[in-house]
């Protein structure tokens, strides 16, 4: 069951298990866009049922990137050719890796969620359809919502969202709540910093953040993670430049090492080659 709160006029978030992902919804005069579309068949019908108790508008979707979580419940949620948006970066990935990414990603889960683990591994796929490679305004009809690609971060195609007039801001998983920031083989953390500056310097003083997993935030709070991935992002270089191992350096990082040594890892990699995917 997913149940969706407001948190402006029009505006509603829900946060799901088992992963605490934030799916959310924005209900315009003549169309409602949907943020994320979660993990598998069964999540995303739920979701279906729950914008369907809201909502009879047609839909547009949203995927904030290319990880599983936020877009395998394309296909129930825009079944009929209706417009998913997401960046370029993005589209790419979901058509190249998109084959092998439900048995990956269910094998994961495989042992601590049996369940969970076959609803992804029988998603059927529907990669986006719109592409965003800058800045697109989406109109639901007296209602927009700007969308933005502020630089490779989390993913190299991250997207970040603000309903005009609200001051609410999606801001995918270039914000975490709850964790540390996910530092996968496809995250840039030395650029990170810079996607999330940007967010910042283009958010309302009273705006409020929604991350991709966890619950919303306030601009402190966002900036605090700023701060931290900063931080971070010179004790890469830093050890990168001395010679100091990986492990040296997610020891001295804002969070926990377990959770960091591959964003390091993945620094490095970018230090020794800048133009690499």
């Amino acid at each position: 069951m997913i149940e969706f709160t407001p948190i402006a006029d029009g505006v509603l978030v829900a946060r799901t298990s088992p992963l605490d992902v934030a799916t959310s919804l924005v209900i315009g005069d003549t169309s409602a866009l949907v943020i994320d579309t979660l993990s598998t068949g069964y999540q995303a019908e739920a979701l279906v049922r729950a914008v369907r108790e809201l909502t009879a508008l047609p839909l547009v979707v949203l995927n904030t990137h290319a990880h599983f979580d936020h877009w395998f419940g394309n296909a129930l949620v825009a079944p009929a050719g209706e417009p998913v948006w997401a960046h370029r970066n993005a589209i790419d990935t979901m058509i190249d890796d998109g084959d092998r990414e439900p048995a990956a990603s269910a094998l994961r889960y495989r042992r601590e969620d049996p369940v969970f683990a076959d609803g992804i591994a029988a998603v059927t796929l529907r990669p986006a359809n719109r592409a965003i490679r800058g800045i697109e305004v989406l109109d639901l009809g007296g209602r927009s919502v700007s969308v933005a690609h502020h630089g490779r971060g989390h993913t190299n195609g991250d997207l970040v969202a603000t309903v005009q007039g609200t001051g609410v801001i999606f801001a995918g998983d270039l914000v975490e709540e709850g964790a540390p920031p996910s530092f996968g083989s496809d995250s840039y953390p030395l650029e990170w910093p810079d996607a999330v500056a940007a967010l910042l310097a283009d958010a309302a003083a009273d705006a409020r953040v929604v991350p991709g997993h966890g619950a919303v935030l306030d601009l402190d709070r966002v900036r605090e993670q700023h701060d931290q991935l900063a931080a971070f992002a010179w004790l890469i270089r830093e050890g990168h430049a001395d010679g100091a191992s990986a492990e040296a350096v997610a020891a001295r990082s804002p969070w926990p090492a377990e959770a960091c040594l591959g964003g390091v890892n993945r620094g490095f990699a970018n230090l020794d080659d800048p133009v690499a995917p």
